[in-house]
């Protein structure tokens, strides 16, 4: 049986990554197809099963090696209290694949050769993004993810005016277009972007109901003990960044940076279908991630925002000299962006610093579910 399980993961990464490989040669190679047609492609189509199904073994039945795992996930909008079904991409679920599901197949996420695989086509995107005749794939970017009506809040506007597809993907937005909550409220904690967030009063709570993958702890999140301890029992906040989403992260409070530590690690998928699966490996602590610590100007206290790269994100690049020792930021500043693909960006609070926002914790807990944010809204307060 066990040779079996071995036989049958290889056979499945195999494919996959036969798979995601001619997906990004499109992508490289096709820049007069819309993107839509490969990298952008919808994961929950006939389409794409017909295609992923060429490059798997006949005798693998793709529905069963799926089943119990969703191709997209419910998120609910803050603003309206509705609950809609977002769909992942294609290049997802090949992620989800290269991953594999349940404990016996645990040991295939350790493979080097995996890890070493996602970092080449990683690397091999965000080359791609930054060549000039990638601006071919911003207007059909902007047509499939209807982002028509976010243009006039960039710095820049015109798309035509961007040299890659990579500039336009870190794109800046202007700030008034994303005005901090309670701006005279100094105890006010705010959203550091645009995208789906999952909030726990405890980092117990977050494992219990969101963090499913074995081996996560604060610790190897921040990849320091002492870093670690000043966060037992404290708050946890993740903000998912989809790939249409503006691909900036903002400071959640006003404080001094104190340090900023890169650290190295593979290139999963942040997928909620990843992140929720029991038994696999817990991605937080294996991707790459920049870790930074810092001083929340009204109490002292520290507050670490860590940035995590996900499958096919090019770079993690800090702004405006943020990343060095002593530096100033204010709740709401532009801190960094990413470059092409989707990433999280991860927030803690020392035990009984902040109370998050209860609409945010029901969703977060008893709705087991995301909510839809902005930059610079309300997530909780100082105690």
């Amino acid at each position: 049986m066990a040779s079996k399980i071995h036989d049958l993961v290889h056979e499945v990464s195999h494919g996959s990554e036969k798979a995601l490989s001619e997906l990004t040669d499109a992508a490289v190679n096709g820049h007069r197809e819309s993107p839509t047609q490969h990298i952008h492609g919808d994961a929950e189509t006939p389409e794409t099963d017909s295609w992923i199904k060429k490059y798997l073994p006949h005798h693998v039945d793709l529905q069963e090696l799926e089943s119990g795992h969703h191709l997209g996930n419910y998120v609910i909008d803050r603003e309206t209290g509705e609950k809609s079904w977002e769909t992942m991409s294609v290049y997802v679920r090949l992620g989800m694949h290269l991953l594999f599901y349940g404990s016996k197949q645990a040991e295939f996420l350790h493979w080097k050769r995996t890890e070493k695989y996602l970092e080449t086509e990683s690397r091999k995107m965000g080359e791609a993004y930054d060549r000039p005749e990638s601006v071919d794939h911003i207007l059909p970017f902007i047509k499939s993810f209807s982002l028509e009506d976010t243009l006039a809040q960039l710095v820049e506007p015109d798309p035509s005016k961007y040299p890659n597809f990579n500039a336009f993907f870190s794109r800046a937005i202007r700030e008034d277009a994303r005005p901090i909550a309670e701006p005279e409220n100094a105890k006010v904690v705010s959203s550091v972007a645009d995208c789906r967030l999952s909030v726990f009063p405890t980092v117990d709570l977050a494992t219990q109901y969101w963090i499913k993958g074995s081996g996560f702890t604060i610790e190897r999140l921040l990849g320091s003990a002492e870093k670690a301890k000043l966060f037992e029992g404290g708050s946890v906040a993740i903000h998912r960044l989809a790939p249409q989403d503006y691909h900036r992260w903002h400071a959640p409070v006003d404080g001094t940076v104190r340090s900023v530590e890169e650290i190295p690690g593979a290139y999963y998928t942040v997928n909620p279908q990843a992140i929720n699966q029991n038994g696999t490996l817990d991605v937080f602590c294996e991707n790459r991630r920049s870790v930074m610590m810092v001083e929340q100007a009204g109490t002292g206290r520290p507050v670490a925002i860590v940035a995590i790269g996900a499958m096919l994100v090019g770079s993690v690049i800090y702004v405006d000299g943020l990343e060095q020792p002593g530096a100033q930021m204010r709740r709401g500043q532009c801190v960094g962006k990413f470059q092409y693909g989707g990433s999280t960006v991860v927030t803690l609070h020392p035990r009984d610093d902040v109370a998050l926002d209860q609409d945010l914790v029901r969703n977060s807990i008893e709705q087991n579910c995301e909510t839809l944010v902005k930059v610079g809204w309300r997530i909780g307060a100082y105690q």
